[in-house]
């Protein structure tokens, strides 16, 4: 009686010039499962000829706005002499209002890192299907994302008002190490404003998405929050002031 021949070598035959593989199938829905005519949106013609309009749009606006505002060159910069205050381009504003409460590789390095990595991995942690597409989700998430921006539009000017009047890094500096007073009270003062408000979301069991809408809705407001604190509250010195008392007669509004 012959032994009998191997599975392995029936499956998987060897010396074989065929390119044929074994694959495993999962259970899944993909993206255009129930989708037909009628709930689909084609990307050509229609939402090119959207985003073309919308181009063109933008460049008649910033052509217009061209003639209404001048924008001269200033003077050759002098070394020597530094304007006061000097101040960042707007989309860094909210980046150098942060670096005046941490350390600088705290505030421009390691919260910046964070912060990007997270939005790159947001499509990765929320893959629901449920919702997509549809502003905030639903009702329910307008009103969490509301909420969250009412509370950051509130906390956030009471903790840079704090950290103003009583600055840890100046408070702390001879009696615990640097990077304790300037970056890992920081840290921990940061982690406590945006993890409030999602403490308070898991009381109401929430999604994985609600959860996001609650650290992106701080995110961005916060940001605002400290590009206007930077550009309207920040004098000569860089010192905080209101927009209506800076000394020396300097003006936030001077350069608009």
């Amino acid at each position: 009686m012959s032994d009998p021949i191997p599975v392995t070598d029936e499956i998987f035959p060897q010396h074989t010039s065929k390119s044929y593989a074994l694959v495993e199938l999962m259970p899944g829905e993909g993206p255009m499962v129930g989708k037909g005519p009628e709930d689909t949106v084609f990307s050509f013609p229609l939402v090119v000829l959207w985003e073309i309009i919308l181009m063109l749009g933008v460049t008649l606006f910033l052509f217009l706005f061209s003639l209404a505002k001048q924008a001269p060159l200033e003077t050759i910069a002098n070394p020597l002499v530094t304007t006061d205050p000097a101040k960042a381009p707007w989309y860094f504003m909210g980046l150098q209002e942060l670096l005046e409460h941490m350390h600088p590789m705290v505030a421009g390095v390691l919260i910046p890192t964070i912060l990007v990595l997270f939005l790159i991995a947001l499509p990765y942690i929320d893959h629901s299907r449920a919702g997509a597409g549809v502003w905030f989700t639903s009702a329910r998430g307008k009103r969490i994302v509301a909420w969250t921006a009412l509370y950051t539009l509130v906390v956030m000017p009471i903790y840079v008002a704090l950290d103003t009047m009583f600055s840890l890094r100046e408070m702390l500096r001879t009696a615990v190490p640097t990077w304790v007073a300037q970056g890992l009270l920081p840290l921990l003062i940061l982690f406590v404003i945006v993890g409030l408000p999602v403490l308070v979301l898991s009381l109401k069991k929430p999604t994985v998405r609600e959860v996001m809408l609650v650290l992106f809705t701080v995110m961005i407001v916060a940001a605002v929050v400290l590009t206007l604190t930077g550009f309207l509250f920040r004098g000569p010195g860089f010192k905080m002031y209101l927009p209506w008392q800076m000394p020396n007669g300097y003006s936030p509004f001077a350069g608009l």
